[in-house]
């Protein structure tokens, strides 16, 4: 067998999508449209934060992503060795549930980054960070800005667009503006991976970096939060030591470390339980230096789950008292 034969052999293929519609029998119930409206809100997720979400077995969730994607409602892959399939939602998916976010298109080199953000999305959805009004996924944010997705535009600020048309009229942008203009001469603008409202409309930005940004670049995007009266505070998680201290330096560099939060984030063994914060008696979840650590989302669909340490902030630095 020569050399290219046998590296086609052993490359790793992605499973085909069904292609199968839905049908007048099909029972779609609240709960598989609670089910899509998650997927939809994310580029890629896994059979494990379905069970979280839903609070189910792995059978069970299985199933349940097994009839959504026999309906054409979701597609299933697996191409990457040593990882769990993946499920993203179809424009039969997006269509069932009324959305008007485009089909997501994930970047493999993005693969963990995007399934950690998940995890923080259901972390957030049971008040790991406090009681939180509303998550909002950068697919969200983008879509409501009038942003055009891309699957080179995943985590990258340089370039991205301005908004355009759609949106929420009475709803301000949620694109961070970095300054001077991309190509075309638009706005350079940056999205958060997760924005969390509070009771109180405050936004606090979520990021999560699992690898360290040129330091020009990230001091530009933190430069664009620190001029931006909207965003209350930004909790960066990062998974290096040294990519924290950087994070914290160049925060201190631009006189901003009241606005910037950092803590560890880690990933917990498949099958076992993550830790998070508890849920905080203040609004924003970064208030509070009184949160304990509890029981986070277990899994055993073999997937890993983000640990997150406790918020080591002042009681000053509370954004709500």
């Amino acid at each position: 067998m020569s050399d290219r034969a046998s590296r086609a052999a052993t490359r790793p293929r992605a499973r085909p999508a069904a292609t199968a519609k839905p049908t007048a029998a099909t029972l779609v119930t609240e709960r598989d449209r609670a089910l899509l409206a998650f997927v939809a809100e994310h580029r890629v997720v896994l059979a494990g934060h379905v069970q979280e979400l839903l609070g189910v077995s792995q059978s069970v969730a299985y199933r349940r992503l097994g009839a959504l994607t026999a309906n054409g409602l979701v597609e299933h892959a697996r191409v990457l060795q040593g990882e769990p399939g993946w499920y993203q939602v179809t424009r039969a998916g997006l269509a069932m549930i009324e959305s008007e976010l485009p089909p997501p298109r994930l970047d493999l080199r993005c693969y963990k980054h995007d399934i950690g953000v998940a995890w923080l999305w259901l972390a957030a959805s049971r008040g790991a960070f406090g009681a939180v009004q509303r998550i909002v996924s950068e697919r969200e944010m983008r879509s409501r800005d009038g942003v055009r997705q891309g699957p080179h535009r995943v985590r990258a600020s340089p370039g991205e667009r301005a908004p355009e048309m759609g949106g929420d009229d009475h709803e301000p942008p949620f694109g961070v503006r970095l300054g001077g203009v991309g190509p075309g001469g638009l706005t350079r603008l940056h999205y958060p991976d997760l924005l969390l409202i509070s009771p109180r409309e405050e936004r606090i930005a979520v990021e999560l970096e699992l690898s360290a940004k040129g330091r020009r670049r990230l001091e530009t995007i933190l430069a664009g939060y620190g001029a931006e009266p909207r965003v209350s505070a930004v909790l960066y998680l990062a998974e290096k030591a040294a990519i924290r201290r950087e994070i914290r330096a160049s925060a201190t560099r631009l006189g901003i470390s009241h606005l910037v939060h950092v803590q560890p984030f880690a990933w917990a063994p498949a099958g076992r339980a993550a830790r998070t914060p508890a849920r905080s008696r203040d609004p924003a979840a970064i208030a509070g230096t009184a949160a304990t650590r509890s029981r986070g989302p277990a899994t055993s669909a073999g997937a890993s789950v983000p640990r997150l340490s406790e918020p080591r902030l002042s009681e000053r630095d509370a954004l709500v008292r």
